[in-house]
């Protein structure tokens, strides 16, 4: 049976590379057949391809709207931006300022008498031969220079060395940093500066293994770990007034002021508006949206090249690299042409940024206030131009109408105000509603096919792909039958006639 059935498959195969008994090329005849019965499923393949392009160059799209988004985040719609300031000191080595939220401009004098400084301790003079850990539960009770107390728990184990507990008195709450000396001594300063600080043995067995001298030897002053530098708050006087702090870092009126030495004389510090900076971020934001218009007003006005189809793979065979890359970038444009949710989406953009913003107070404001004004070449398609000088001097005068104008008035998101919404929030919204439209249709690289429009359509291609590829394999499968067949009647006829020849020549 098996040698019956490797019989009929070395015919089979037979006839498929050859006509054995009437000659003919069979494989190129049927290939021949097959490539004309194939040009629907190549229409199939075709489609499923610029479907994909299709869902790719949308999510182009929502990349480069996000991607604008996140600027606009970044800049226009933060209040901060507008409120930047650029700080000028005259005795930089002593005092350094910043501003982190200073709405006005500031001016003051600083005049430092003391610097803040740590609570440092010192150990008693110690042998690290001589250190033996034990398995202890250490337990403290930290005060933190201005008064904050806590209790922190250090786990020594039996088998740990002098560096195992320092490290863990480094990583532990206690706030410290532990070192040792070369003269053998443990040195262990508090992070923080400033008065007040200190740190209590809560037990006997916390006393003995921070005091004992084979362990780490400190002294103690009853419960009190004996300190051997005191920490001290920094002292200064700000515009006459005398003050200190814990720290020489320190935040007044929205200005951020380091102290890094005391001085004999104020130092002068005072803030001015970041024009510069301001101005840029400004430019930054026109610059990206008018490229952002760009791309969209590109994508729908592609000219779609009707004779240019996604190519075959015997097709690519064919070809150079550079030709399937120009023959394909004329095959995917005009995907999105005059495509209604980014037309529709660019259009509420243009209106978000002419439409005036209503302030608290009654007064609108509009780009235009500020030199920002529309290209007048309509062949431009909305975007902006910035009158550089008019930016600037509004910049000088009040950069909060500024922020204003991108940002509204407070609570301006409210519906029934639309009006106060400002600039910024309304891009912002035109933006969401957009990608969340693109996104219905093409999905994000978190959603699978089933859940957005195009992804679907792709399965339904799939869908009639392998329906097509059923189909075709059936075709060929008869085809081969049918030649197999007529050669086997040929080869029949053959034998007949042969045999014939010979009964005559007998």
């Amino acid at each position: 049976m098996i040698e019956k059935e490797a019989v009929k498959d070395m015919q089979i195969n037979q006839m498929r590379f050859a006509g054995l008994a009437s000659g003919l090329d069979t494989e190129s005849i049927v290939k021949g057949l097959m490539d004309a019965e194939r040009i629907p499923l190549t229409k199939l393949l075709q489609q499923k391809q610029t479907l994909e392009w299709k869902r790719d160059s949308y999510r182009e799209v929502n990349t480069l709207v996000n991607n604008f988004n996140n600027l606009v985040f970044n800049g226009v719609f933060r209040q901060s931006t507008f409120s930047s300031k650029t700080v000028s000191t005259s005795n930089e080595n002593a005092v350094s300022a910043r501003a982190v939220g200073a709405s006005s401009n500031v001016s003051a004098q600083i005049q430092v008498s003391q610097l803040a400084t740590s609570e440092v301790w010192v150990s008693n003079e110690r042998n690290e031969q001589e250190f033996a850990s034990s398995a202890e539960t250490l337990t403290f009770n930290v005060t933190k220079p201005g008064g904050e107390s806590s209790e922190v728990i250090i786990q020594v184990d039996e088998t740990d060395t002098l560096d195992d507990v320092i490290r863990k008195f480094n990583n532990s709450g206690l706030g410290v940093s532990m070192f040792e000396d070369t003269n053998g001594k443990l040195v262990m300063t508090m992070n923080e500066t400033g008065a007040g600080a200190s740190i209590q043995l809560a037990d006997q067995a916390t006393i003995d293994f921070m005091t004992g001298s084979d362990k780490l030897n400190f002294s103690v002053d009853g419960e009190l770990l004996q300190s051997q530098i005191s920490g001290q708050n920094s002292k200064f006087e700000i515009n006459g007034y005398e003050t200190e702090r814990t720290s020489n870092v320190f935040t007044i009126n929205g200005m951020e002021y380091t102290l890094k030495n005391t001085t004999t004389t104020p130092v002068s510090i005072s803030t001015a508006t970041d024009v510069d900076g301001i101005f840029d971020t400004v430019v930054k934001f026109v610059d990206e949206y008018n490229n952002l218009i760009d791309e969209l007003n590109g994508k729908l006005t592609e000219r779609i090249h009707r004779d240019y189809k996604p190519l075959t793979d015997e097709q690519r065979e064919e070809m150079s690299e550079k030709q399937i890359e120009m023959w394909e970038e004329k095959a995917k444009s005009g995907l999105l042409r005059n495509d209604a949710a980014i037309s529709g989406a660019l259009n509420e953009m243009r209106m978000d940024m002419y439409k005036g913003v209503q302030l608290e107070n009654g007064t609108t404001l509009f780009l235009s206030d500020f030199g920002i004004s529309p290209i007048k070449d309509y062949m431009e398609r909305g975007k902006l131009e910035i009158d550089v000088d008019k930016l600037r001097e509004k910049i000088s005068e009040d950069p909060n109408k500024l922020y204003e104008l991108f940002n509204g008035s407070p609570g301006a998101t409210d519906s029934d105000n639309e009006d106060s919404v400002g600039i910024a929030e309304r891009l912002r919204t035109s933006m969401r509603k957009m990608t969340r439209s693109i996104e219905e249709r093409a999905g994000n690289d978190l959603r699978t096919n089933q859940q957005f429009t195009l992804g679907r359509n792709i399965i339904d291609v799939d869908k009639q792909i392998e329906r097509m590829q059923d189909r075709l394999q059936r075709i060929e499968d008869r085809y081969w039958r049918q030649f197999t067949a007529m050669e086997q009647a040929i080869q029949h006829a053959n034998q007949q006639s042969m045999f014939l020849m010979e009964q005559f020549g007998g």
